[in-house]
């Protein structure tokens, strides 16, 4: 064999950097999606005792709640709502988060039975807001007791 045919021989081409990317790449993808069946199907209360995600979701219901009771008092101060409306709407809010935050049916219980649970300091403005909802001569406003539900949400532990 001639030697100036050596020069088109040669060895084997190495692997593409571009696989084990991809590889590494499926392989969080995976992770992730094992991670997210996890959170989306574990029990709430298994996930109110981890940590750092049960801190994460407490905050956003925090957040998510106190800014939901600051829309439905504006709307209450700017007249699109009257006080009954706005005070139902506040309550039912609270409610909602009670029964994520703490676990007590909030949204199915008599105020009482509230006072007597995890979520007894929210009692006081349930009251307050039940007196607003149904009694249509009660000298309560819907935006004072608002922004002491807003308060209440915001400082909740």
């Amino acid at each position: 064999m001639p030697d100036d045919l050596l020069r088109h021989v040669i060895g084997p081409t190495p692997y593409s950097s571009v696989w084990l990317w991809a590889a590494i790449g499926l392989i969080l993808l995976v992770c992730a999606w094992y991670i997210g069946v996890f959170v989306l199907t574990a029990p709430r209360r298994a996930i109110r005792e981890l940590p750092v995600l049960g801190a994460a979701r407490a905050e956003l219901l925090r957040r998510r709640s106190a800014r939901a009771v600051r829309t439905i008092g504006n709307r209450y101060r700017s007249g699109d709502l009257s006080a009954a409306p706005a005070g139902a709407a506040v309550s039912r809010e609270l409610r909602a988060f009670l029964q994520s935050v703490t676990g007590v049916q909030a949204q199915y219980m008599q105020v009482e039975a509230i006072a007597a649970s995890d979520a007894a300091a929210a009692a006081p403005i349930l009251v307050e807001l039940t007196d607003i909802q149904f009694n249509h001569h009660s000298a309560l406003d819907a935006g004072t007791v608002s922004d002491a539900t807003e308060e209440l949400i915001r400082g909740w532990t």
